[in-house]
């Protein structure tokens, strides 16, 4: 008996960069994972790649041009909007990332792009400079808060001759990542997730404060992973110049001692804890109640104090079926280290990672990290935090999986 069920569609849009010749690579790729694809191209792309290379790859006409009359009577953006199951753009340039970002709409990838209902999966490629730009980083944020998903960019030697961040990523990650977004885990449905973040500010002074370098990135991802798994997310926030996961509850700190009291109320109603924030360890015994002035060279000493440790007092107040998930930046002694964290603040599982390697420090879109539990040590490549945080979830429904199986 004839197979008549439908294929999943992508709609693969082709912009105006050099990578733009690895797109007939992924649409292989593509079709070898049963998907059908259909391409919408730029003008500037079709001075890469002719639109006939992809119309041959495909078995379908390519869509370049918003007003060139369609061979059947539809409006062909809407017909492609309509049809595609997930929206592909591969490369995505700096400039189709800003005109989606600030919704403009003028020519035919565009104006499907924005009419469509699928997913939206942007795997960005450009000049190392462009790509660490304020006006991209803010897009791709803006994009990323509206449920888009970017995956890469790779760090390598670019067409330009730079070397560093923008290269397009591996077209088997893009085709991995296509099929895993047709095909969504929605394991977390119905279960409460609370997701920490960012950074905590100690005030020293009215104007000045102690704080680190976290930026929010990896804990967001997490909670934007665990939103599209179906989950009703809390996101408890330090400081961060991150837009907001949409779909989510946001509840705002500063200092750990308000992560405290907002994280311990919190914590006893969730199902899954994951606390990716960055808590201070000291903050100041006074407070200076107006600012610090300089004294003609004479040294400034500031008196510290511990902070109440947020994870070990979740821990504490642990009730039984709950899966807490702790996070070790380290720079030394990295395992040591976070297995004695695991241990001494009950955590189910701590994601451990070395600050000093390249791409798993501060402000960066990509982690290096080591799952830890009780019974294994799972260490995991160079990837992108929003890859990570799928990683981390995994591993913690398996360990819900596992301690149902024995209960």
């Amino acid at each position: 008996m004839e197979n008549t069920a439908k294929k999943p569609c992508v709609v693969l849009g082709v912009t105006g960069g050099i990578a733009a010749y690895k797109a007939c690579e992924l649409l292989r790729l593509l079709q070898k994972r049963g998907i059908d694809v259909f391409v919408v191209m730029t003008k500037n792309a079709c001075r890469f790649v002719a639109p006939l290379t992809f119309e041959t790859l495909s078995g379908h006409p390519v869509a370049t041009d918003t007003f060139e009359r369609p061979a059947t009577w539809e409006v062909e953006h809407i017909a492609l909007a309509k049809r595609a199951d997930l929206f592909v753009i591969a490369p995505a340039t700096a400039n189709v990332l800003g005109k989606l970002a600030c919704g403009i709409a003028d020519d035919m990838l565009t104006t499907t792009a924005m009419a469509t209902r699928a997913p939206l999966l942007l795997a960005p490629a450009m000049n190392t400079g462009m790509w660490e730009s304020a006006a991209v980083q803010q897009n791709v944020q803006t994009l990323r808060a509206r449920g888009a998903h970017i995956v890469g960019p790779a760090s390598g030697h670019l067409a330009c001759g730079d070397s560093g961040a923008g290269k397009l990523e591996d077209v088997e990650v893009i085709a991995a990542r296509a099929q895993a977004l047709l095909s969504p885990k929605r394991d977390m449905e119905g279960l409460r997730v609370l997701v920490t973040a960012g950074p905590s500010r100690e005030m020293i002074d009215p104007v000045r404060y102690l704080t680190n370098r976290s930026s929010g990135k990896m804990g967001y991802a997490v909670a934007r992973a665990a939103q599209r798994r179906g989950a009703q997310v809390t996101l408890l926030s330090g400081p961060a110049a991150l837009t907001p996961p949409a779909d989510v509850t946001l509840v705002p700190f500063t200092t750990t001692q308000e992560l405290l009291k907002q994280a311990t109320a919190l914590a006893p109603q969730m199902d899954v804890v994951v606390q990716a924030a960055a808590p201070a360890d000291y903050r100041a015994e006074e407070v200076a109640k107006s600012k610090i002035k300089k004294r003609g060279g004479e040294a400034l000493t500031l008196r510290l104090v511990e902070n109440p440790d947020v994870a070990a007092a979740i821990g504490a107040g642990k009730r039984p079926g709950q899966v807490l998930v702790g996070f070790a930046a380290e720079t030394d002694d990295v395992l040591t280290n976070a297995q004695a964290k695991l241990a001494r603040k009950r955590l189910d599982l701590i994601v451990a990672n070395d600050v000093t390697q390249p791409g798993a420090g501060f402000d960066v879109d990509t982690n290096i990290v080591t799952l830890i539990t009780e019974a294994d040590t799972r260490s995991l490549p160079l990837m992108s935090k929003d890859e990570a945080a799928e990683r981390i979830l995994d591993r913690a429904m398996a360990l819900r999986e596992e301690r149902a199986r024995k209960a």
